[in-house]
């Protein structure tokens, strides 16, 4: 008889005023890396290739996408040591106005992090804290104070955790 049933931490990207197709490029992009699973998109070119060809992108280069993910994580609050990275994007001035514009997926990231920044949402995009996990999420709360990446996998850890240390 099965008592508990394994549920993944991952959730789906938040839908409310930003571009959800940004947030989900963004947060993809970061979850590229794994850290439950021990995978990672990132370890070879056909990865790197596949991803980007799942969202319509062109791949560009393998080092330029591992540097971009590893200044990403670390601007949203993952402990790495990562460069500061300059990635050249375009600004396109159509009928519509100007827009961001990439030559590869890792341009593309960039603009939907840029587009996500201007809008005030960029602290919304987040990595949850639990050691085991790393998993980048978006925060839909409105006031933006979610911790975990679920709180019935990560935060519940975390509490029973907590609730354990303070009966002993």
């Amino acid at each position: 008889m099965q008592v508990t049933r394994y549920v993944r931490n991952h959730r789906p990207a938040y839908t409310g005023d930003v571009s959800s197709a940004d947030v989900s490029l963004v947060v993809d992009f970061l979850n590229t890396l794994d850290v439950e699973d021990d995978t990672d998109v990132l370890t070879n070119a056909a990865g790197w290739r596949g991803w980007s060809q799942e969202r319509g992108l062109e791949a560009g280069s393998l080092s330029a996408a591992r540097s971009a993910r590893a200044a990403l994580r670390a601007a949203v609050g993952d402990a790495l040591d990562a460069a500061p990275l300059a990635v050249p994007v375009t600004i396109e001035l159509a009928p519509g106005g100007p827009a961001l514009a990439a030559r590869d997926a890792v341009g593309a990231v960039m603009a939907a992090a840029a587009r996500l920044a201007v809008l005030g949402e960029w602290a919304r995009v987040k990595i949850c804290p639990a050691d085991g996990c790393r998993w980048a999420f978006y925060d839909e709360s409105r006031n933006r104070s979610r911790t975990w990446c679920s709180m019935r996998v990560c935060g519940n850890r975390e509490k029973a955790r907590s609730w354990r240390q303070r009966q002993a």
